[in-house]
Parts: structure tokens; C-alpha cells; sequence
């Protein structure tokens, strides 16, 4: 898909800034340093943006605002549910995070609200550029009887880290694929085993590398930061590029094949309206009460931060 039209506004802004912030950062200016992971993902999450704009007339941003602003408190509330599975996995922990829960508690806000569409918005631009355009696979038959095996293997990936996380820390990344795709599928919404069964896993490619991409960079800009994660992960910590043992890296494709999945469900509560279907409704279920649904999540959100200052925090700053 080729495209004449110019590069959005928003999309210079956010690479200047993207720029600006690696220069300060190398030029050793603190408050850069410190906050330099959402500086340097929402410059990025601009810049993709306008690239989806510039090849197909519309974007998150552009035509579908309330959709990107809807992803933001989900991002949140999705990476916050993998902070609780840490509490057992101790797979990672913060380093000079700050004292101050105001700046605190924002900061994990900020940083947290761009997996989603960083993940997204990666994915878009994969897309738009005609990755796995013509790729198609054999269609599997029409049939619900992968059901009972998607939601045991999901419970397995559950309960088996939580157990042993030692040796089963890994399969938390597939968890919510095999647990939510049988729900996906039989209400209607956006679901990777319809589209296999409709002969194409273009989405699904997609993700796998979207995720590794943001994976990448996730890890590239944590690296130079000074607030950031450092990892304790068992058997494969030898073995690092910037902080991740490389291994890790084999976590990110489906993590975010898990985050689409995730979000897919999570459409149940307009009626399949998202990100990718923002106007019409794709799914007969009712929806749920949007007003409980999101004080649950601030709860939950508030919750969760507090678990993050207690148990994953190694070290502060002033």
C-alpha cells in the first residue's frame, strides 16, 4: 500500500521528542534519565501512529480517538495483573523507583498505559506496510470441541506457576490465550481460531512480531534508564542482552498474542466495540455495566500498586 500523504504533525512532535530525550539522556541530565522509559515510548507510539496515518488515511489518533484513550486504562489493568503473578514468580524487580507515592504511583501509570498501544500500534504499522498480506494457512473445521482442551491447558498455565513457579514461570505468557479464546469465539468477538478456521493467522503473525519488536525496544530503553526492572529469573539470568536474559526474549510474541486476546474479551463490554471495531457492535452478548466495570478497575489498579511498592520495589530514590 503506497500513500502520498504527508506525515501527521503529531508524528514530527513525537520523534523530536524522541530524539530530544536521547540526547539528554547521553548528555547525563537527570530528571531524563530517571524518567527516560515514557519518554521514550510515547515519542514512539506518535511516531507509529502517524506512520498508520500516512498509509492509510486513518489511525488510533486520528479517526478513532476514544478507542486509543480506551486502551490506556486496560494496558494498565492488564500489565498490573502480571505484576500480581510476580509476587510468585519474583521474576523481576524495580530499582530507584521514587519515594514519593504521588510521583510513584503516576510514574507506574504513565509507563504502564503504553503496552497496549505500543503493542497496537506496532502491529497497525506491520500491517499497513503488507507483512503476511498473502499468507494463508489451512483452514480447521468449523467445530467448538477445541474448547475443553484451550480452557484446561489455560488452567494448567494458571495453577502450574503459581505452584512451582521455579520451573513453570514461562507459561503465564500463554495463560489468557487458552483460558479466553474459547469465550471469544463463542460470543462472537474478535477471535485468532475464527480466523484459522477462515484460513488465514495474519493477525496472529502479526503479534508475534509486533511483540517481538516492542520486546526490543522495551528492553533497549529500560537498559539506559535509571528507574527500571532488573530480572531474577532462574536457570537462564546468566545470559543477558541489556537487562533481559536472551532467552526472556522468547516471552514477548506471545505476550502479545496474550494482550489481544485480553483485550478482545474485554470488548464483551460494549458489545465487541474496540480498537479494531469501534463503530459497529460485533457481538450479540449484552454489555456489562461500564460504570462497575471500570470502579473494579481502579480498585484493582490501587490494589496492585500498593503490591508493587511492598514486595517488587528494591530500592528508592528521594
Amino acid at each position: 500500500m503506497s500513500s502520498s500523504r504527508p506525515f501527521p504533525l503529531y508524528g514530527w512532535v513525537g520523534l523530536c521528542a524522541l530524539v530530544i530525550a536521547k540526547v539528554f539522556l547521553f548528555a547525563g541530565i537527570e530528571v531524563v534519565r530517571y524518567w527516560f522509559f515514557p519518554l521514550a515510548w510515547w515519542p514512539y507510539i506518535l511516531v507509529t501512529d502517524g506512520l498508520v496515518y500516512r498509509r492509510k488515511g486513518s489511525s488510533l489518533l486520528t479517526r478513532h480517538r476514544r478507542e486509543f484513550f480506551l486502551l490506556l486504562p486496560w494496558s494498565v489493568c492488564f500489565w498490573l495483573i502480571f505484576e500480581l503473578f510476580n509476587l510468585a514468580l519474583n521474576n523481576w524487580h524495580y530499582v530507584l523507583v521514587p519515594e514519593n507515592i504521588f510521583q510513584r504511583w503516576l510514574g507506574y501509570a504513565v509507563c504502564y498505559a503504553t503496552v497496549l498501544p505500543g503493542l497496537f500500534e506496532t502491529m497497525e504499522v506491520l500491517e499497513t506496510y503488507g507483512l503476511f498480506a498473502k499468507s494463508r494457512i489451512k483452514p480447521i473445521p468449523a467445530s467448538t470441541r477445541w474448547y475443553l482442551p484451550f480452557v484446561a491447558t489455560g488452567l494448567l498455565f494458571l495453577i502450574l506457576p503459581l505452584i512451582w513457579p521455579h520451573y513453570f514461570f514461562p507459561l503465564v505468557w500463554g495463560t489468557f490465550v487458552f483460558l479466553l479464546e474459547p469465550l471469544n469465539h463463542r460470543l462472537g468477538l474478535r477471535s485468532l481460531m475464527r480466523d484459522w478456521q477462515q484460513g488465514t493467522l495474519r493477525t496472529f503473525y502479526l503479534l508475534l512480531v509486533a511483540g517481538a519488536v516492542c520486546g526490543l525496544l522495551w528492553e533497549f530503553w529500560n537498559y539506559w534508564a535509571l528507574t527500571k526492572w532488573e530480572y531474577t529469573v532462574p536457570y537462564v539470568g546468566w545470559l543477558k542482552v541489556f537487562e533481559m536474559p536472551i532467552l526472556g526474549f522468547f516471552g514477548f510474541p506471545p505476550f502479545a498474542v496474550e494482550c489481544y486476546v485480553m483485550m478482545s474479551t474485554v470488548t464483551l463490554l460494549r458489545q465487541g466495540r474496540g480498537w479494531q471495531d469501534p463503530t459497529l457492535p460485533v457481538s450479540q452478548a449484552r454489555p456489562v455495566n461500564i460504570f462497575v466495570a471500570y470502579g473494579l478497575l481502579v480498585i484493582f489498579c490501587l490494589f496492585a500498586f500498593h503490591q508493587i511498592d511492598m514486595y517488587t520495589v528494591a530500592s528508592w530514590r528521594p
